[in-house]
């Protein structure tokens, strides 16, 4: 009957604290301070009989008053791209699962690839007083943000590098991913290859760009204008470009796609087609792998990304006060057929 008593209070709002569970242990407040943050110079028994009247009493510890004692909120900003893009749904996971590890909650939004509502929700954010931010940037330029950092505000950017201000970021090794699934195409037998990617002013897809030419160049292979394609990964501007580089007097034998959007809708186009065209897309998606033939990608671990930006991101927060850091995380090739399908006779 001891135990009911209080927990019929708590159901009523009389919350235990830490005072009750020293009363009924009969040890120090001290004591259970150290026993409740798991700090040494406690005897096994008494930690046993501290866990007990914890237990029986059902005390919990104010994790949020601990944490305001120390000026902080116990919360963390993050601003993606477009939540409903499977690429940020691993990536926001693993910042959230990084978060809940250090005691903090995950506020998120999206920018929607604008700069203005970037910055928009990136103040909102700190004017709720988040601890720090983990930031997919659409803005080229984030010296809006000094102020916030300055005043203690962690900020790690993340698949993207921040513009115009020094900060942590942590990215995908682009350039070498796109660089080797172009690569591929070539020792498959393709010299015509086709790439299509997202907006210019979007780094990733520059670095991508920026793998292919180097590929084609590595195996002196002339790159055509026609065979090249940026801006909006909306499926009718993609598909106009695949057609136009299909159907052209020097029609493409294989694609390399700057995305997992591009690559769906690339995807569609060929399936139309009489004749086999190749396909690499950078970024892996849901049901590559059970497509006739399977889609042959360059992966990202999206959810390593969200997951190093974050203990970064609590580094700092921690007190971590060296230089900015910048870490370049590899990709992997997956070969699954597309990739490796020759180029037509008469095509090469």
């Amino acid at each position: 009957m001891a135990d009911i008593a209080p927990r019929a209070e708590r159901r009523y709002g009389t919350r235990p604290t830490m005072k009750d569970v020293a009363a009924r242990a009969g040890v120090g407040l001290k004591t259970v301070s150290r026993v409740v943050n798991g700090e040494p110079g406690v005897t096994p028994d008494t930690v046993r009989r501290v866990q007990e009247a914890i237990d029986a009493l059902g005390f919990r510890r104010n994790d949020s008053a601990r944490i305001l004692r120390k000026g902080r909120t116990a919360s963390i900003g993050l601003v993606l791209e477009d939540l409903a893009d499977p690429f940020y749904g691993p990536l926001s996971r693993a910042v959230e699962e990084t978060a809940r590890t250090h005691g903090a909650l995950l506020i998120h939004g999206s920018s929607a690839e604008e700069a203005e509502r970037e910055q928009e929700l990136v103040l909102a954010f700190c004017a709720r007083r988040v601890d720090g931010l983990v930031i997919v940037p659409a803005s080229d330029d984030h010296r809006y943000l000094e102020p916030e950092i300055a005043a203690g505000v962690a900020t790690v950017f993340v698949d993207r590098p921040p513009g115009r201000i020094d900060a942590d970021v942590v990215l995908s090794d682009s350039f070498s991913g796109a660089r080797d699934g172009v690569t591929h195409l070539i020792a498959h037998g393709h010299r015509r290859i086709g790439f299509i990617g997202d907006q210019p002013r979007i780094h990733t897809a520059v670095e991508r760009l920026r793998g292919y030419r180097a590929a084609m160049a590595d195996a002196g292979l002339t790159v055509d204008d026609a065979w090249v394609s940026l801006g909006s990964t909306e499926p009718e501007r993609v598909r106009s470009a695949a057609l136009a580089m299909l159907d052209g007097p020097e029609p493409v034998t294989a694609f390399f796609s700057g995305n997992n959007r591009v690559t769906v809708t690339v995807v569609r186009v060929l399936s139309g087609r009489p004749r086999p065209v190749a396909l690499v897309g950078f970024d892996d998606f849901e049901l590559a792998d059970l497509l006739s033939p399977g889609v042959t990608v360059v992966a990202q671990d999206a959810a390593q990304l969200g997951r190093t930006a974050a203990e970064q991101l609590f580094r700092r927060l921690d007190g971590a006060a060296d230089e900015p850091a910048r870490v370049e995380l590899p990709t992997r090739l997956i070969t699954r057929g597309s990739g490796e399908l020759p180029p037509p006779d008469g095509l090469v």
